[in-house]
């Protein structure tokens, strides 16, 4: 299993690890350290979508290490930059399900960052290690999101609760905590509309939807987890930043790793906004959902 992650995890980097970090890695090759070096690799990073913020940090820790360890080659810094790239992804704590069944998952992003394929991801992984898992439809304001999160739905054989288009997200997801302790369930996950930061009325619903599920089983949601497009970039922290305004964001889940060269942007969203990476997809299919493994991230960047 851990090869497998590995390999999965190494393949979705092609991109990020053609596009710069090979750039990276010859850059820190045999010549000695100099200005242009720090200067290069400072560039190539924010390239990276690493975030100018986690940038400057990480560059402000080599440079001291480079005077306090007598760091005079830059191949030397390679070794540095990986311990300090490790350093900004600490261990997350395993995922909280393990509740008095339902336990509630609540998946939260903007439209077109992957967010219902994603859930579909998650119902078969949870479904494929023997979870009794129930969908509940509460993007109720996106023409077709009901539609569509029931295609999935039927894709991988679990049920799901829906209400009208239009109507009460609120409402959908008493009756799905209802259905999920009528039917036994393990595993509920919660949909909930793509909103975008700009609108205040739409923050506000998914404030509603997450106190329906506080208020009718206890401690829920039990995670909340975001759904970031890695494509996007540094648009997707700005994102981020508001989604945690509005709820408690308990982790991140990176979609269409595989699909960009931006992978750097891991280390922003541990450093800035201090959040642990769950999951990242590794592709289309629906096994293409992969537990973040940080070493192993790393390793990637560099094969």
């Amino acid at each position: 299993m851990a090869k497998h992650i590995a390999r999965s995890i190494r393949d979705s980097l092609t991109r990020t690890r053609n596009a710069v970090f090979s750039q990276v890695a010859g850059l820190l090759g045999a010549s000695e350290i100099s200005e242009e070096t720090w200067e290069t690799l400072e560039e190539l990073l924010i390239q990276a979508d690493v975030g100018v913020q986690t940038t400057l940090h990480l560059v402000d820790r080599l440079r001291q290490r480079a005077r306090d360890e007598a760091i005079l080659k830059a191949d030397e810094l390679e070794r540095a930059l990986k311990e300090e790239l490790r350093a900004l992804l600490p261990e997350p704590e395993p995922l909280d399900l393990d509740h008095r069944p339902p336990n509630v998952v609540l998946i939260v992003g903007v439209n077109g960052s992957g967010k219902t394929t994603t859930i579909a991801k998650l119902a078969h992984r949870f479904k494929k290690a023997g979870q009794r898992v129930l969908l509940a439809a509460a993007d109720t304001f996106r023409a077709a999101a009901i539609d569509q999160l029931d295609i999935w739905a039927k894709h991988v054989n679990v049920n799901i609760i829906k209400g009208p288009e239009g109507g009460d997200p609120g409402a959908v997801v008493y009756d799905a905590v209802q259905a999920a302790r009528s039917r036994g369930t393990d595993l509920l996950i919660i949909d909930t509309a793509g909103r975008l930061h700009t609108q205040y009325n739409l923050m506000a619903e998914l404030r509603k939807v997450h106190n329906v599920a506080s208020k009718n089983v206890e401690d829920a949601p039990h995670e909340t987890l975001l759904v970031l497009d890695a494509t996007t970039g540094q648009n997707a922290l700005a994102q981020a930043k508001h989604f945690q305004e509005a709820v408690e964001i308990t982790g991140v889940i990176l979609a269409k790793l595989d699909s960009t060269a931006r992978g750097g942007m891991v280390f922003a969203i541990a450093k800035e906004l201090g959040l642990p990476v769950r999951f990242v997809g590794t592709g289309e299919g629906m096994d293409d959902l992969t537990k973040f493994d940080a070493d192993a991230f790393i390793e990637g960047l560099f094969a």
